[in-house]
This record gives C-alpha cells, structure tokens and sequence, in this order.
C-alpha cells in the first residue's frame, strides 16, 4: 500500500477519487485499511486548507428556528414586534446585547456565534445619473 503525503490541490483531488472508488470497503480489508488512512490524510489536508468559518449570527438563528419548527413569531417576544423581527433578519437592524442574550438563554445558540459581525446586507444596485445642466 503506496500513500503519500497530500501536499497540492492535484493530490487532493486525486486522494478523493481513491477514497470515493474505496467507499464501500469492508472495515479491517486492505482496502478498508487504506479508505481510513486515506479519509485521514484528507481529513488533515482539509483542516490545514479549508478553514471552517462559523456562521454568521442572521443564519444561526433561521437554522435554530427550522431545526426546532419554530417561525418568525416566535422571535417576537424576544426581539420584539414583528417589525423589528423582519427588520433584524433582513439586516437592516442589529441585535442588541439583550437580544443576543435571549437568544442564546432561549434557542441555545452559542454566544459567540451571535456577537459575530455579520455580513453586510447587498445595497441596492440602482444607479444615479448626474444630469448636465
């Protein structure tokens, strides 16, 4: 069994092929062997190369609410009215330090997750045009 290190996008690449034609390998085979030690290399690469970013504060908040079946009306008591809560998820409001308390008290979302600064909302892409006189 021949591995080497992965050092390039091309070895990735071509590791992830072996892995995929390993995939369905039996546990304690050779090939079983080298898919783990493969998914290993792999797994390390990744790590080193592809940082995982934690996700901004607007998209936790959605995902908590559909990973617990609830809607934008049940944000209303803690952020307060239904504008406001249209308001903070379209980002066009931030969440105050007592937001982000509740939330994290009520839906359990971590702390530093919610302070993250989160991406700008898209501007409008209408052009103004100066008219000569």
């Amino acid at each position: 069994m021949e591995i080497h290190p992965i050092r390039t996008e091309a070895d990735h690449a071509r590791t992830l092929a072996e892995i995929e034609r390993l995939w369905e390998a039996v546990s304690g085979t050779p090939d079983g062997d080298r898919f783990e030690v493969l998914a290993t290399l792999v797994d390390a690469y990744e790590r080193a190369h592809t940082p995982i970013l934690p996700p901004d504060p607007i998209e936790a908040i959605r995902f908590r609410l559909e990973q617990q079946g609830k809607t934008r009306k049940d944000l209303e008591p803690i952020l307060g009215s239904r504008a406001r809560v249209s308001e903070i998820l379209g980002r066009k409001r931030r969440l105050t330090l007592a937001m982000i308390r509740s939330l994290h008290a009520t839906f359990g979302i971590p702390l530093e997750v919610l302070v993250a600064e989160p991406p700008k909302a898209p501007r409008s892409s209408r052009r103004t045009r100066s008219v000569a006189a």
